[in-house]
């Protein structure tokens, strides 16, 4: 960029050739290839995240349904409702299912237009990534987080699905962006965007987007340029901005009279406090959960320091975990004598600190937790590994530099091995070019010191073989099809909640555990009319609706407010997608909400407001109500029934 450029006028073909020269270019010190090389990165992640993207077909019918239902009603977009006669919300705040319902009113109703905002997310998120560390490292370690990013297993799920966790993972790696910037230039603005971010990852997934406020809170206090009462009353307004950014919507919420607004779904008593410090939040890490899918039993697997190195939570993101943790360490230890107010070293406490954090947090939390969790670590874990790796390299001619860098690619690809021994006959040959890659990657790094040849076929080959193993898993998931409320990236694996420990496998390998997922999923229709199949549907996930039942609902649905009315909502989700028509959740997710109760049901059919009800039978209550199962048992003793295939429907107009 010359000094021509920069002082031509306001407007004209100079300004859009400045314009133009900034995109290719970036920064004033950045090398020629280096915004080619960003911009190269980018459109990989989106043919990556892009590619087949319908291959899921409704993917988590739940979320599906009730961007369904937001894309036709206003009220339904707005309080995240599961059906658009607004009879109950979904479990979790709207935010995520706001960018998927505005895509549907752009493009109609489509797997496509449901998944894509997901996509795009990963592509952003991956480029703030890149963002953050650019600010202070060089561009190839910043390619290098962003590119280690976009091929982690379980980021390439998650930003291919429409769970909410894509939005929070963006917004948190947002978050961590602008409280640099911040702790940078001491300016508030930066930290008040920041605590915009956190609260509107409240709106999206509640109180697990708290588990970064500690850090940043912290990491800013101790390192911005200004005096510790300057930077206490930045925090404090910080604090301010998020309960602004999340707290507006929460009060409407409660504001509202209930008659005037759905059930919140996954509460007891219609109340999204509730919902917030209960089901999915205290309750989350106690595993006290009213009404929770787990009926009272213990589902997700052992918690303890091992628990993310275990079963099918391995291959999602452990893959770097120790990497991650030691390149932190080792960033810190060279940065020791650095200033306080150094942004290079806030960087990797910044990643480092919400890394350790959140993963203690998954790590112990003995209530519902799945492994596509993980996915809200998986920038953290790029990030400092990518430091790591850079500052060490930067110190190659030093033997304890190479030494470490040959016990991380080494570790790294014994952990591969463990990982790939979980996967059974998946490409067995993979476990032992990765160990063979890791070994003479090992060797090279100890060995070669001079020589830029050599020197690049060491660093090629470690990286090889450091993510060969997460990049293959990444393929894989990318062209399976998942469906239902709890997947994972890769091959099914055997060994339950066992954790990987490299020579510890003996024995048959039992066969993969796909609860609530299909693998591959079979495609399902957009709308009207619905897909071949059998109409079962159940707690974790959506039955496919044949083309007569979905024609028997459909029968003058437009006059009742529902259609029909099934137990659970991922049933309902399934009858809703097919037919396009509100259909009542009774219960909310697993059933076992009282949205009805049988009286207010009762009043309904009265009312003539719904037309079927579709017989069910999903979920335990655990402690939460037993509506559900009054309100079926009530039905089935006083209408006749009508079976269509396998289905039971209930006229309730009769």
């Amino acid at each position: 960029m010359t000094a021509t450029v920069l002082e031509g006028p306001a407007h004209g073909p100079s300004r859009l050739a400045a314009a133009g020269r900034r995109l290719i270019r970036g920064r004033k010190d950045a090398a020629a290839w280096e915004r080619p090389a960003l911009l190269a990165l980018l459109g990989m992640t989106a043919i990556l995240y892009l590619v087949d993207l319908s291959v899921s077909g409704w993917a988590n019918s739940f979320y599906s349904a009730a961007a369904q239902a937001g894309s036709v009603d206003w009220t339904a977009f707005f309080y995240g409702s599961s059906d658009a006669g607004n009879s109950i919300t979904v479990d979790k705040p709207p935010a995520s299912l706001w960018f998927m319902a505005l895509s549907v009113r752009l493009f109609g109703l489509s797997s496509f237009s449901i998944l894509l905002p997901q996509a795009l997310m990963g592509v952003a998120t991956v480029g703030v990534l890149y963002a953050t560390v650019r600010r202070r490292f060089p561009a190839g370690t910043a390619l290098l987080a962003g590119g280690i990013l976009a091929i982690t297993p379980v980021a390439a799920l998650m930003f291919r699905y429409n769970n909410p966790d894509a939005l929070l993972v963006l917004l948190s790696s947002l978050a961590i962006y602008f409280t640099l910037r911040g702790i940078e230039s001491g300016a508030l603005k930066w930290v008040l965007w920041a605590g915009v971010m956190v609260g509107f990852a409240f709106l999206t997934k509640q109180l697990q987007a708290f588990l970064v406020l500690p850090v940043l809170a912290g990491v800013y206090l101790w390192a911005a340029p200004r005096r510790f009462v300057t930077r206490a009353w930045h925090a404090l307004a910080a604090l301010g901005a998020v309960l602004v950014s999340a707290g507006w919507w929460v009060a409407v919420v409660q504001l509202v009279p209930a008659s005037l607004r759905p059930y919140i779904g996954g509460s007891q008593t219609n109340s999204f406090l509730e919902l917030t410090f209960g089901y999915n939040g205290l309750g989350r890490l106690t595993g006290q959960e009213t009404g929770s899918v787990s009926g009272g039993v213990q589902h997700w697997g052992d918690t303890g320091p091992l628990r993310l190195f275990s079963g099918d939570i391995a291959g999602q993101i452990a893959w770097l975990l120790p990497a991650a943790i030691i390149s932190t360490v080792v960033a810190l230890i060279l940065m020791r004598r650095l200033p306080r107010t150094a942004p290079t070293r806030a960087i990797v406490l910044l990643l480092g600190g919400t890394l350790v954090v959140t993963a203690l947090a998954f790590s112990f939390m003995q209530g519902i937790f799945h492994a596509y969790y993980t996915v809200a670590i998986a920038p953290m874990v790029a990030g400092v590994v990518a430091i790591g790796a850079g500052m060490l390299w930067s110190r190659r001619e030093r033997l304890w530099a190479r030494v470490t860098m040959a016990g991380l690619v080494l570790g790294s690809a014994l952990l591969a091995w463990g990982v790939l021994l979980l996967a059974g006959s998946w490409l067995p040959w993979l476990k032992v070019v990765i160990l063979c890659l890791g070994v003479v990657g090992a060797v090279l790094l100890l060995v070669t010191r001079g020589g830029r040849g050599m020197r690049r076929v060491a660093a090629s080959t470690a990286l090889v073989a450091v993510l060969l193993g997460p990049f293959a898993y990444t393929l894989q998931t990318i062209s399976t099809g998942h469906s239902g409320s709890i997947v994972t990236a890769g091959p099914g694996v055997s060994g339950g909640s066992r954790p990987v420990i490299v020579g510890a496998h003996k024995g048959p390998l039992l066969p993969p555990s796909s609860l609530g997922q299909s693998k591959p999923a079979a495609p399902v229709p957009p709308a009207r009319p619905g897909a071949t199949g059998l109409s079962l549907g159940g707690l974790l996930n959506a039955g496919n609706v044949t083309t007569q039942l979905a024609k028997a609902i459909s029968q003058d649905a437009s006059s009742f407010t529902w259609a029909a009315a099934a137990l659970g909502s991922n049933v309902a989700a399934g009858y809703q997608l097919a037919t396009g028509y509100p259909v009542m959740a009774v219960g909310g997710f697993n059933g076992s909400d009282p949205s009805p109760t049988l009286a207010q049901f009762q009043a309904l059919v009265a009312e003539g407001r719904i037309h079927w009800f579709i017989g069910s039978a999903v979920g335990r209550p655990n402690g939460g109500s037993r509506d559900g199962a009054a309100i079926s048992a009530w039905v089935t003793a006083n209408y006749a029934p009508t079976t269509i295939g396998f289905t039971r429907l209930y006229d309730l107009s009769n």
